[in-house]
């Protein structure tokens, strides 16, 4: 998943970066609303993280921009301004979750778990998909019980078209959100084809993977009732 840190305190922003990164997920930076305004013109994210106490300008009238550009994204706002307004106006605003600094960056990482079962509406530890089992916090999936090798890669691939089941994603959509970069045309996106035909090939081992559907000239659906 694709994260945006709104982060002033750089030694802080930079923590939780490495943090997420360990935890699979792709950061940028911003620093500034400035920045921020930027990073979210012209990039798609699942979570926003937002300081409210930004050096150029309040990190809670960033807000609504935010989700003008970015309105499938999850939002948490961070700052060391505990006082109830703020919360509730952030609340009020379409913020999913409010943690007050400072904070441990394993509770955020659970917060962050938390708000991807309520949006996604899955069991994070156990997905049944087809005759097999899923476990995106382990990142483990089984046929039965035998575990199977999925690449880092594969395995980010597979598990963001899961928690967005029954949804076609673009090439483009899935490029960005794993990878960082944007496919453009079909030639760009030829590594993404390789990744779900060896996921493919890997599963189809055990049982058929009739749920993980190409759309021609579009992108890939996991189809799961």
């Amino acid at each position: 998943m694709k994260v945006l840190i709104i982060e002033d305190e750089k030694t802080l922003a930079f923590e939780m970066r490495t943090f997420l990164k360990k935890a699979f997920y792709l950061c940028d930076l911003a620093h500034n609303v400035a920045k921020a305004t930027e990073c979210l013109e012209m990039n798609q994210y699942d979570f926003i993280l937002l300081d409210l106490g930004l050096p150029d300008g309040d990190g809670l009238s960033l807000l609504p921009k935010a989700k003008k550009h970015n309105p499938e994204a999850a939002y948490i706002i961070l700052t060391a301004r505990g006082n109830l307004e703020d919360k509730i106006a952030g609340l009020d605003m379409g913020a999913d979750d409010y943690l007050a600094k400072p904070f441990s960056l394993l509770e955020l990482q659970s917060r962050m778990q938390a708000i991807a079962r309520r949006k996604f509406n899955v069991n994070l530890e156990a997905i049944l998909l087809g005759d097999f089992s899923v476990n995106l916090q382990t990142r483990f999936i089984y046929f039965q019980t035998q575990q199977i090798e999925l690449s880092r890669k594969e395995f980010d691939l597979l598990s963001y078209l899961l928690l967005h089941k029954n949804r076609v994603l673009t090439r483009m959509q899935l490029s960005e959100h794993i990878w960082g970069t944007f496919a453009d045309d079909d030639y760009d996106s030829n590594y993404i084809d390789a990744h779900i035909k060896n996921i493919r090939k890997k599963l189809n081992v055990y049982s058929v993977t009739d749920w993980l559907e190409t759309v021609r000239g579009v992108g890939y659906r996991i189809r799961k009732s």
